[in-house]
């Protein structure tokens, strides 16, 4: 007897709804490296595992910075950061965001901007539409 595919997939809203028991970020310290933790991040994937990975890595505070998805049908990754020990780890995830978010705004901001002085300049839709 076959099962159909429908059945054995997970509802879409399960791949970025939180349950109830379930938190966002869990750090777990790594006691074999000095400074370092290990950050599980849940319900989401490469796309915030790779901007935060590479956002680390330009603090000059970062010595490691890496994340891996455990399996790619749950969406979850784990992001390892180790830092020189002048800020623990957690501070340079907290400032990794923040620089992302201001990062985000400027680019969400600039792309309006163009977006709007496209319109007016009437090449905003018959570009598009070639």
């Amino acid at each position: 007897m076959k099962i159909p595919a429908e059945e054995n997939v997970s509802p879409r809203f399960e791949l970025f709804l939180l349950g109830d028991d379930e938190k966002k970020v869990t750090e777990a310290a790594d006691t074999r490296i000095p400074s370092s933790s290990l950050f599980t991040f849940n319900k989401e994937d490469h796309t915030l595992g790779n901007m935060l990975r590479a956002r680390l890595l330009q603090s000059t505070h970062v010595l490691f910075a890496g994340y891996k998805v455990p399996h790619p049908l749950f969406s979850k990754f784990e992001l390892r950061v180790q830092t020189d020990g002048e800020i623990t780890p957690r501070a340079a995830l907290v400032q990794a965001c923040r620089d992302l978010v201001n990062d985000l705004g400027t680019l969400s901001r600039e792309f309006t901007k163009e977006w709007e002085l496209r319109k007016m300049a009437g090449d905003g839709v018959s570009s598009m539409e070639k």
